[in-house]
């Protein structure tokens, strides 16, 4: 369950800056900074260990040595629609990192099944085996 005040904290905690950035905008891309790098510190967060070992996982190399998370957002032409952007992103991030994943259930395969595949595995080893050149012995 996500804290109630933990989004606004990310917002409040996030440093933004805006880089002259590939992507859409032509020749506008060159000369105006519309591409948006987001910054917020893991560890200032205060997430439960769940949440942030969860949060490793879920951002992988978004997340720093230092415990920031890093995001970009280019995809737009526009500085306002790239900050909101960015800001969703982290938003998804962290609720995903407060999902708990769903436990995969066993399964258990019966010894009639087992015979089974390990029949068709002989078999299907048996047609592979016979597909190579013939050797002498063959003959």
């Amino acid at each position: 369950m996500l804290p109630d005040d933990l989004i606004s904290r990310a917002h409040a905690l996030a440093e933004e800056r805006f880089v002259a950035g590939s992507g859409p905008g032509g020749q506008n891309a060159n000369k105006v900074a519309t591409e948006v790098q987001l910054r917020v510190n893991a560890y200032r967060l205060r997430l439960s260990p769940f949440a942030f070992r969860r949060l490793g996982e879920v951002a992988g190399s978004r997340l720093t040595d230092s415990g920031d998370i890093l995001i970009v957002a280019r995809e737009h032409r526009t500085q306002e629609a790239n900050r909101a952007l960015a800001r969703e992103k982290l938003e998804d991030l962290l609720r995903e990192a407060h999902r708990r994943p769903k436990q995969r259930a066993k399964t258990r395969l019966n010894r009639v099944g087992k015979t089974q595949r390990l029949k068709q595995k002989k078999a299907r080893g048996a047609v592979k085996a016979n597909r190579g050149k013939p050797s002498r012995s063959d003959w």
